[in-house]
C-alpha cells in the first residue's frame, strides 16, 4: 500500500518540482496546483504513482491530482518536504511576484480559460465547506431517524435540549453566506475577512430587527405587506429616504457570490488609489462604506430574485414534467462532476431550501450517486473474484467513501474515468433511478410538501442540504421512494458491471500483467524476510555451539543445512538453468521496455526453438500459474524468486495455444514441464515468443549475471547469482 511519505516526493517531482508551483491547495479529494508550466507533466506518469486515483489538466496551467479521502495527509506530506519549506503553499522564482502572476494570467487568456475560471470561482467558494456541510448533514440524518421512529417530534414543540441540537446543524446553513463570502474573497485574492464582514452586516440582529420590530412599522419607517395566497410577508424600509427591500439572507448563496465579485473590483481600485502607508485602514473602511449599502439595496434583492427565479422555474418543470426532470438530473450529473460544473446546481439546491423551503434536486441526484457507487461495487466483486489486489484496494476505499460519506470522486476518478466501460455501465443505473422517481411522481406517489411559495413539491424532496449517503436516507421525503430509487440505481449499475465487466480485453491483459508483477514482488519480499530470519538464526546457533556444529559436519550430518537457504550463503554462486531451448540473449535486448529496463529485476531472455516446452529450472514452489499459461512465478528451494514470462503480450490469447501442466501451489522438481506452447497459434496472432527469465528478488543479491552465449538447451546455465558477503 502506498504511503503519503512515499507518494509525496513522486507527486512533487511529477509536477516539475517546487519551483514550478505558483499556488498549491487541496479540497476533499484533490490536490490543486497552479503551475508556471504544466506542459512538463507526463499524465501517464502521474496516474501511475501509487495512491493517485487520477489527474485532471485544466486551462491556465492549472492541474488537479485526485487522491481520495487521504488527500489532506498527502498535502501535508508534500508541504513538509524540504523543497517546499520556503514556499508556504506558493512557489516563486527569481522574477517578481507581479511578473509571475502576469505571465500566468497571460497564459490563461482565452475563451475556455474564462469559463474555467468562472467555475473554479464557484468551486473554490464551496469546496472548503464540504467538511462542515457533511458534518451538519449527519446531525440532520440523526435527528431525521429519531423523528421517523417517533422518538422525538422535530416538527412540533421541542424541548430546550433538542432546540440546541437544531442549532448545531442550523449554524452551518444559516451562516453559509458569510462562509461562502470568505472563501470567494480568498479565491479572488482580496481580504477574506472583508468579504465576510460585508455579508455579515445584512445578517446582524440589528438588520433583522428592521422587519420584526413593531416600532419601525408604527413610525411608518417600515411597511410590510402580506400575500394571503402564498402566506408570505414582504417588507420595505425607509433608509434615509431611500426604499430598501428587507430579506432574511440566512442560507443564501447567490448574494455573497455576486457581492464578492463586485467587491473585488472596488477593493483593487482602492488598493491602486490609496497610499500604501494607510491602506490597512482606509481600504477596508471605504470598501465597507461602499459595499454594505450596495449589498443591502441592490445585490441582496437581486440575489434573492435570481435564486428564487431559477428555483421556481425548475420547480415548475419538476411539477409539470416530473419524469423528464427526474431522469434529466441523474443523467446530467455524471458529465458535470468531472468538469467541476455541478457547483451551480449545488448552489441552486441551497437557494431552493432558503427561498422555497425545500429542495427537489437532491432526490434525483441521489440516483446518480448510488449508480456511481453501484458500479464501484461491481468492480469490487470482480476484483475479489479475479484476486486483483490493487483494484480491490482502490474499489474498497472508493465504495466506503461513497456509501458512508456521499463522496463520488474516488469512484469517478479512481475507476470510472479510467475504465470507460464502467462509466457506460453506470449510466443505465442513473436512468433507472431517475425513472423510478419520475414514474412514482406521475402516479401521485411523490412528496406533497408545500413550499413557502405555495407550490406543491413533486418527486423526492428534502428540507435540508444533505450528502447522498446511506446515513442521510431518512432526510428525504418520501423516504421509501428515495430508498427504492437509489437501490434500483445501485443494483442496475452493479450487475451490469459484473455481467459485462468494466475493462476492455486490452485493459484486462494489462491488469493481469500488473498482478503478476505484484505477486512476484510480494513473493520476493517474503522470501527475503524468511532468508534474513533464517540467516540470523544460523549465526546465533553457530555462536552458541561451534564445537557441536563442527562435530556434526565431520560426521556428515546435514540437519542444519536448511538454516540458510543455499542462494543466501555468503559469497555463494547459484546457477539458474534455462527453462527452455533456444537462442539466449541479455535481458536488455528483450523487445519490451519493462523487462529490458530491469523494472522487475535482472535476468536474461530466450528466443525459443521450434518446439516450445518450458521447464522448471530448479526445484521450488509455484506461486503464480495463471490459466493463460503465459507466465510462471516460482519460489525456488534455494531462495531465488524467478519469473518466466512466455512470450510478450501473450496474455491476450487467453490461454489459446498454451497447454499448462502445473497449478499455483504445486511443488515442482528441476526439469518438470510447466507449459507446452503451440508456436503456430502464437505466431498467427502476431505476438513475439521471446521469453524473459527474471530474478524478481535481484536486490537481495550481490549480482545477477547473464552467463550464456548463443544457443542453449533447457537446463543449460543461463544466469549466475552471487550472494552478498
Amino acid at each position: 500500500m502506498a504511503t503519503t511519505t512515499s507518494t509525496a516526493p513522486d507527486i512533487l517531482k511529477a509536477v516539475g518540482g517546487a519551483d514550478n508551483i505558483l499556488h498549491f491547495t487541496h479540497c476533499a479529494t484533490r490536490l490543486r496546483f497552479e503551475l508556471k508550466d504544466a506542459s512538463v507533466i507526463d499524465q501517464a506518469a502521474v496516474e501511475a504513482i501509487p495512491g493517485v486515483l487520477g489527474a485532471v489538466p485544466q486551462s491556465g496551467d492549472r492541474y488537479q491530482i485526485i487522491i481520495g479521502a487521504t488527500v489532506a495527509n498527502v498535502y501535508n506530506a508534500i508541504m513538509d518536504l524540504p523543497e517546499m519549506k520556503n514556499q508556504g503553499g506558493t512557489a516563486t522564482s527569481g522574477t517578481s511576484d507581479a511578473d509571475v502572476k502576469a505571465a500566468a494570467r497571460a497564459k490563461a487568456r482565452g475563451k475556455n480559460a474564462y469559463v474555467d475560471a468562472f467555475f473554479e470561482y464557484l468551486s473554490n467558494s464551496f469546496r472548503p465547506l464540504l467538511g462542515v456541510l457533511l458534518g451538519a448533514s449527519l446531525i440532520i440524518a440523526f435527528t431525521a431517524v429519531l423523528d421517523a421512529f417517533h422518538i422525538v417530534d422535530f416538527r412540533g414543540d421541542k424541548s430546550a435540549g433538542w432546540v440546541f441540537v437544531d442549532a448545531m446543524w442550523r449554524a452551518v446553513f444559516y451562516f453559509l453566506p458569510i462562509m461562502v463570502a470568505y472563501n470567494a474573497s480568498k479565491t479572488l485574492k482580496i481580504d477574506p475577512w472583508l468579504g465576510a464582514t460585508v455579508m455579515g452586516a445584512v445578517m446582524t440582529p440589528e438588520f433583522l430587527s428592521l422587519s420584526t420590530n413593531d416600532r419601525f412599522q408604527k413610525a411608518h419607517q417600515v411597511v410590510c405587506t402580506t400575500n394571503e395566497t402564498l402566506g408570505t410577508t414582504a417588507c420595505k424600509a425607509d433608509i434615509f429616504g431611500l426604499p430598501m427591500q428587507l430579506n432574511d439572507y440566512g442560507g443564501q448563496v447567490f448574494v455573497p457570490l455576486i457581492m464578492v465579485a463586485i467587491l473585488a473590483i472596488v477593493y483593487r481600485f482602492l488598493v491602486k488609489v490609496v497610499p500604501d502607508n494607510v491602506q490597512m485602514v482606509f481600504v477596508p473602511f471605504f470598501s465597507m462604506l461602499v459595499m454594505i449599502p450596495v449589498t443591502a439595496f441592490l445585490i441582496g434583492p437581486l440575489g434573492i430574485w435570481l435564486g428564487t427565479g431559477l428555483g421556481t422555474g425548475l420547480a415548475w418543470l419538476n411539477s409539470n414534467a416530473p419524469i423528464f426532470f427526474a431522469i434529466l438530473i441523474p443523467m446530467l450529473y455524471p458529465f458535470l462532476v468531472p468538469l467541476g460544473l455541478h457547483w451551480p446546481l449545488n448552489a441552486l439546491m441551497l437557494a431552493n431550501i432558503s427561498s422555497l423551503g425545500y429542495d427537489f434536486i437532491q432526490g434525483p441526484m441521489g440516483a446518480w450517486n448510488f449508480a456511481c457507487f453501484g458500479a464501484t461495487a461491481g468492480v469490487l466483486v470482480l476484483s475479489i473474484r479475479d484476486k486483483n489486489y490493487l483494484m480491490r484496494q482502490t474499489a474498497t476505499g472508493a465504495l466506503a467513501a461513497g456509501l458512508f460519506g456521499g463522496i463520488s470522486e474516488p469512484s469517478l476518478y479512481g475507476i470510472h474515468l479510467r475504465y470507460k466501460n464502467a462509466y457506460k455501465r453506470m449510466l443505465p443505473g442513473c436512468f433507472v433511478g431517475g425513472l423510478v422517481i419520475g414514474l412514482a411522481s406521475m402516479a401521485g406517489l411523490g412528496s406533497q410538501t408545500v413550499g413557502s411559495n405555495g407550490e406543491v413539491a413533486n418527486g423526492v424532496t428534502t428540507k435540508i442540504f444533505a450528502f447522498t449517503s446511506l446515513f442521510t436516507i431518512p432526510v428525504f421525503d418520501p423516504m421509501w421512494l428515495y430508498g427504492v430509487a437509489i437501490l434500483a440505481a445501485f443494483l442496475t449499475a452493479m450487475f451490469l458491471v459484473i455481467i459485462f465487466d468494466y475493462r476492455t480485453p486490452e485493459q484486462k491483459a494489462e491488469m493481469h500483467a500488473a498482478d503478476l508483477a505484484h505477486a512476484a514482488k510480494i513473493a520476493a519480499e517474503s522470501a527475503a524476510k524468511s532468508a534474513a530470519v533464517e540467516s540470523a538464526h544460523n549465526v546465533s546457533e553457530a555462536a552458541v555451539a561451534p564445537a557441536a556444529d563442527a562435530c556434526d559436519s565431520a560426521n556428515g550430518d546435514s540437519a542444519d543445512e536448511s538454516a540458510v537457504l543455499s542462494a543466501f550463503v555468503p559469497g555463494a554462486t547459484t546457477v539458474i538453468g534455462s527453462p527452455l531451448s533456444g537462442m539466449s540473449m541479455p535481458l536488455d535486448e528483450v523487445p519490451d521496455a519493462v523487462f529490458a529496463g530491469g523494472l522487475l529485476g535482472k535476468g536474461a531472455g530466450v528466443d525459443p526453438a521450434e518446439h516450445i516446452e518450458v521447464k522448471a529450472p530448479a526445484a521450488g514452489k509455484v506461486v503464480t500459474a495463471p490459466a493463460s499459461g503465459h507466465a510462471f512465478g516460482i519460489e525456488l528451494d534455494s531462495g531465488v524468486e524467478i519469473l518466466i514470462h512466455v512470450g510478450l503480450d501473450t496474455v491476450k490469447l487467453g490461454g489459446e495455444g498454451f497447454d499448462v501442466r502445473v497449478s499455483q501451489g504445486d511443488h515442482v522438481v528441476e526439469g518438470q514441464t510447466l507449459v507446452v506452447v503451440d508456436r503456430a497459434v502464437v505466431e498467427a496472432a502476431g505476438y513475439p515468443l521471446v521469453t524473459p527469465v527474471v530474478i524478481t528478488n535481484t536486490d537481495k543479491f550481490e549480482s545477477v549475471d547473464y552467463v550464456a552465449e548463443g544457443d542453449v538447451s533447457a537446463g543449460d546455465p543461463l544466469i549466475a547469482i552471487t550472494a552478498k558477503m
